[in-house]
């Protein structure tokens, strides 16, 4: 039996491994991410928001910061944890924060380190890939957060290409 195992092993993993690809994936460049959270901090001020916007590439992992002058302390954490939720999730953390209201098995969600089911968190796309995220923190409600970055997201859409 142990032969037969060894046999079929031996048959299986060059055939595996001849099919093999390395992976690639597309991930948001620094430059855009800047001018993303630029653009967001910017689209909140002309609504008179002190916020922080932070980006986040298809990882989670921080690529860009813009603290508007007058943006709490607290609005730092937060926009990194909506950015990093939205990126991980791929999908808008105001939908995810409706769902976990609604539906008791995504309530457990708010239990995995780094998650902020609060609105403001969009994934930045290009075609369907999501290749990292914006959370933005400090407006008065997360709805308003989320047009923020909608705006951001729209004044660097042609980049996104």
């Amino acid at each position: 039996m142990k032969r037969l195992v060894l046999a079929l092993s031996a048959a299986v993993l060059p055939a595996v491994a001849a099919q093999a690809q390395v992976l690639q994936e597309r991930n948001l460049p620094a430059g855009i991410a800047v001018e993303l959270a630029q653009a967001t901090v910017a689209a909140c001020a002309a609504k008179n928001f002190n916020v922080t916007a932070t980006v986040v590439d298809r990882a989670g992992v921080v690529r860009a910061v813009v603290r508007a002058d007058r943006a709490g302390p607290h609005t730092l954490d937060a926009s990194r944890a909506k950015a990093y939720t939205s990126a991980s999730a791929r999908a808008n953390t105001s939908a995810m924060a409706e769902n976990a209201a609604k539906n008791e098995g995504a309530r457990n969600l708010v239990h995995i380190p780094g998650f902020l089911l609060l609105g403001g968190g969009v994934p930045v796309k290009v075609g369907d890939e999501v290749v990292g995220a914006i959370g933005v923190g400090g407006a008065p409600g997360g709805h308003l957060d989320e047009e923020c970055a909608n705006a951001g997201l729209q004044a660097i859409s042609a980049k996104l290409r």
